[in-house]
């Protein structure tokens, strides 16, 4: 499990449990464990960033690009399409980065990227939004929205 910083990810190594801290901007590299040398694997797991300062830090800095989902507790199809978001994080690790946005938390994130509606997707790629879509979809869907944003053959 990964927790976020302002700066980068903090993760346990999965052979000795030490916490490493790798830079949203080395996130398409590979990361060793500092304490005894085993590759950190990518985050596979959708990252709840939910302050607005913490979620332009990410965007502007990741090395990968960044599929957000903007979403509310409150929200039936926000609550549906959680764990497709969640498959989605697990099949393409190292490939992007899967964020989860709680809009009710930090209104100003809603309002800085224009939210109307939830679930919004928005992909990114260098701090710069690429593509958006609207609405709860199966995974399958989900990842074909992703590469076809970043330019990637299916």
């Amino acid at each position: 499990m990964s927790e976020r910083m302002s700066e980068g990810l903090v993760s346990a190594c999965p052979s000795c449990g030490k916490k490493n801290r790798v830079l949203y901007s080395r996130l398409g590299s590979e990361a060793h464990c500092g304490a005894c040398g085993k590759l950190l694997p990518p985050p596979a797991e959708p990252l709840g960033v939910d302050q607005g300062s913490e979620l332009s830090g990410l965007l502007r800095e990741s090395a990968l690009p960044v599929l957000v989902d903007f979403w509310a507790p409150w929200c039936g199809p926000c609550r549906q399409v959680a764990p497709e978001m969640s498959k989605v994080a697990e099949r393409n690790a190292g490939r992007f980065l899967v964020v989860k946005v709680n809009t009710d938390v930090d209104r100003r994130v809603g309002a800085e990227h224009r939210i109307q509606s939830i679930p919004t997707m928005a992909v990114f790629r260098g701090g710069k939004e690429v593509a958006r879509t609207m609405g709860a979809r199966p995974a399958a869907q989900i990842e074909g929205f992703v590469r076809q944003a970043i330019g990637e053959a299916g």
